[in-house]
């Protein structure tokens, strides 16, 4: 049956769906490929495997609208820039299809001289693209770079071929790509006061003939992803939105348009949305649940509505029957063939299959959806709307079962996590000390040089550390013997970071297997899977924790380990922590009770954490918010409100100690510009944050807004495999003190080193700390010429 029948059954549709396999297969096929142990054509074919099991798999669950070209060898964004010729100069492309090594160059930067791939050749060092989050999601997708020159050209038929290969194994698709105008708002431009929305009719030709292929090899449908319609949207935008739509109906006529929107409500956008000549639109109704019947109310008649009501971003599973109910009278007013169901956006963000979970509490498992899991309860509410809840009543049934067990089980509330909680005092989110006063006890206590070095925490994860944690997992090696090993590879790091001369050491964390995971299986409230993958960019995959339960820590954490760590070395040892903001927006989090409350739970317990460190000895405690920003929501109206409660949990976390404690905090990958004033809320003693391949841009922020504290903006790409030379990392430097106060200024890779291999971490910490070495020099040669 094709989209375009008229039909009594309600349609599925899943918008996307994970891509890294149930086992991560696209992983180990990624790293095998850029490690040189397989080739292109291996990658492919193993490509072409998962994406052949994708389609299967939803087939198999009753999704009768089945997306192609949501598959991607990195990230879909980069998909698009390679099927525009959005191509940097520096990554040596002159036209023609975008090849492999120069798309996995974008991604992760070059090396100079680095042979690749097939071609075998060697080519010119480049640095990758910018990476930042996909909205309000712990996703990241690569930034596009445009100019005011830019010159578009189809580079890429990668939609068009994806949509014939499902269709050779009898899978129609709806094939899915970002739509224009949410491309060119998502990429950046270095030509001051340029705007990429600017470019929308240069790029429009080439979606056009992507479209015009799709609909000439037999496509009904296509999707065109525009989430920017959950922002806040000027005239330029709403124009192009206008301009892009009219242009594609009025130049492939035959093609019908899903306009799918997520990760909040249209908002005053919805007349735009709906103004717009498409064929059918997506709403987000998890994150936007009121904005259904305004939509139903203004929506033409002939419009295809896709109702988002099974959450794609969490993994509770669903209360059906409510549903059920909400949902029966629109289907009655506008007809079963006007509305699909689907997940509120793609399932991307969720693990792939709860089946293999043998070791969750079965409570847990019972309240959990994953991505298998909720087609089986689209489908199942498709039935019930097409004939009648008694059609399913007892799977009904069940999901009402599950949502009450869940809301009554003991498990989930703790009266002394509450009543903790009534005790919180304003004066317990404030330092006793201003920073000025604060700064000159920490100098004199720490003692360091300017520019002083350090790393931001975790050091390469090597085959030998992953191999002996799987075998203690797995009973394999005695706690004892594990325990020997982890010190000894630690000991091992701390040596070699005093050979290089680092002045704040950090002991590895070569005993965390993730800096969320790690503190979660030690915390009350938390459940883990062992194979609830999440793609987070590339071959990076997250488990992240499930959240279901009040949040007090049982006992010390890290306190064992800083210990050990800090009798190896007379360098001060940074204690390393995660911070409530970030375990809570790298968690699957409950939704029974705000966020707000959840995440001043955690910061209580990492509070107790942050005090039995300061009293075991440490003077310079690191406590990462990576993903304060990633949180903020995607309307600046609602932003204080957010900021407010996330900015007094770090306080609250981090504000027990003395004025001599150092308290540093890391952020990484995201814009930081339109929320500096809270960063400088968060009162730390030493920021440090990623700027390498912004180099330095994002520092841009401390110009207008004198930042008080110290900062340490990296120098150093660690989602590359690049290894920076010393004049690069000067130049940052040098950019940076154009920027911010010599005395402010920190030496510091971009974020944690756990990814990396030591062959490439090694050279490059040596040549930051000789960066930092020069520009002493240089700080020293000028002072004595005065």
């Amino acid at each position: 049956m094709s989209n375009s029948e008229k039909t009594d059954i309600i349609r599925v549709a899943t918008l996307g769906a994970p891509r890294i396999g149930p086992r991560r297969e696209l992983k180990t096929a990624l790293e095998s490929y850029w490690s040189g142990k397989s080739d292109a054509a291996t990658l492919e074919t193993a490509a072409a495997g998962l994406r052949a099991a994708n389609w299967a798999r939803q087939k198999a669950r009753g999704v009768a609208v089945i997306p192609s070209n949501d598959f991607s060898l990195y990230d879909h964004v980069l998909d698009v820039s390679a099927m525009a010729g959005v191509v940097p100069e520096r990554y040596g492309w002159s036209g023609g299809p975008v090849p492999l090594d120069a798309y996995f160059a974008m991604a992760r930067g070059r090396q100079g001289g680095e042979a690749h791939g097939a071609c075998g050749c060697g080519h010119a060092g480049a640095a990758a693209l910018e990476m930042t989050k996909w909205f309000d999601t712990n996703y990241h997708y690569m930034v596009p770079e445009f100019s005011r020159a830019q010159r578009f050209a189809l580079s890429s038929t990668k939609v068009v071929s994806e949509f014939c290969e499902a269709l050779a194994l009898g899978h129609k698709t709806r094939p899915v790509l970002v739509g224009p105008v949410t491309y060119l708002r998502l990429g950046k431009s270095a030509d001051a006061g340029f705007d990429p929305i600017a470019l929308i009719d240069d790029l429009l030709p080439v979606y056009v003939e992507v479209l015009k292929r799709l609909a000439a090899h037999g496509a009904d449908w296509a999707q065109l992803d525009e989430p920017c319609l959950a922002l806040d949207l000027d005239a330029a935008a709403r124009k192009a939105l206008a301009d892009a739509y009219a242009r594609f109906a009025r130049e492939v006529p035959s093609l019908k348009i899903m306009l799918a929107t997520y990760f909040g409500g249209l908002g005053d956008n919805l007349g735009t949305a709906l103004a717009l000549p498409v064929a059918g639109l997506h709403l987000d109704l998890v994150r936007a649940p009121t904005q259904l019947d305004l939509a139903v109310a203004r929506a033409p008649k002939d419009l295809t509505l896709s109702l988002g009501v099974i959450d794609g971003r969490n993994v509770w599973r669903a209360d059906l029957a409510p549903i059920v109910e909400r949902l029966a009278p629109v289907v009655a007013a506008r007809g079963a063939e006007r509305i699909e169901l689907a997940p509120s956006c793609s399932l991307l963000h969720t693990p792939v299959d709860l089946a293999s979970e043998d070791a969750l509490d079965p409570d847990v498992k019972r309240w959990l959806a994953f991505s298998v899991q909720k087609m089986e309860e689209l489908s199942i509410l498709a039935r019930a709307l097409s004939h009648g809840a008694d059609s399913v009543k007892p799977e009904l049934t069940s999901s009402s079962i599950a949502a009450r067990a869940r809301r009554e089980s003991p498990k989930i509330h703790d009266p002394e996590v509450a009543m903790r909680l009534a005790r919180v005092t304003p004066d317990m989110t404030r330092r006793r000390s201003a920073f000025a006063e604060r700064a000159v006890k920490q100098r004199k206590g720490l003692d360091l040089p300017a520019y002083p070095t350090t790393t931001i925490g975790s050091f390469p994860q090597t085959p030998e550390v992953r191999k002996a944690r799987a075998a203690n997992a797995n009973g394999a090696l005695p706690d004892a013997d594990y325990v020997d090993f982890l010190r000894k590879v630690t000991a091992s790091a701390i040596r070699w970071q005093e050979e290089i001369g680092l002045d704040v050491l950090a002991h590895g964390e070569f005993e965390r297997n993730d800096m969320v995971q790690y503190f979660g299986e030690q915390l009350a409230g938390f459940a883990f899977t062992r194979h609830g993958w999440v793609q987070s960019y590339g071959s990076r995959c997250v488990r992240p924790p499930i959240l279901y339960g009040d949040v007090s820590r049982p006992k010390p954490m890290t306190v064992e380990w800083w210990s050990y760590s800090q009798s190896l070395t007379s360098k001060p040892m940074k204690g390393m922590l995660t911070g409530p903001v970030t375990i809570l927006n790298w968690s699957f989090v409950r939704d029974d009770i705000p966020r707000a409350t959840a995440c001043r739970q955690i910061a209580l317990a990492i509070r107790d954490e942050v005090e039995d460190l300061e009293a075991a000895g440490a003077s310079v405690i690191q406590i990462d918010e990576a993903a304060l920003r990633e949180g903020l929501p995607l309307r600046r109206g609602e932003w204080k409100t957010y900021l407010d409660w996330a900015v007094a949990s770090f306080r609250l976390c981090s504000s027990g100690v003395e004025d001599a404690t150092q308290i540093h905090t890391h952020m990484c990958y995201s814009e930081f510009n339109d929320i500096i004033a809270s960063i400088g809320a968060m009162d730390a003693d030493v920021i440090s944050i990623e700027t390498s391949r912004s180099r330095m841009e994002l520092l841009d922020a401390f110009v207008g807004y004198r930042y008080p504290a110290e900062i340490g903006p990296g120098v150093y790409d660690i989602h590359s495999p690049r290894v920076p030379s010393v004049e690069e990392m000067v130049e940052l430097l040098e950019r940076a003190r154009e920027r911010i106060a010599p005395e402010q200024l920190w030496v510091n890779p971009d974020c944690g080193l756990k990814t990396r291999k030591w062959e490439e971490v090694k050279p490059a910490l040596v040549n930051m700390v000789a960066a930092a070495r020069r520009l002493r020099d240089r700080a020293a040669s000028a002072e004595a010429a005065q």
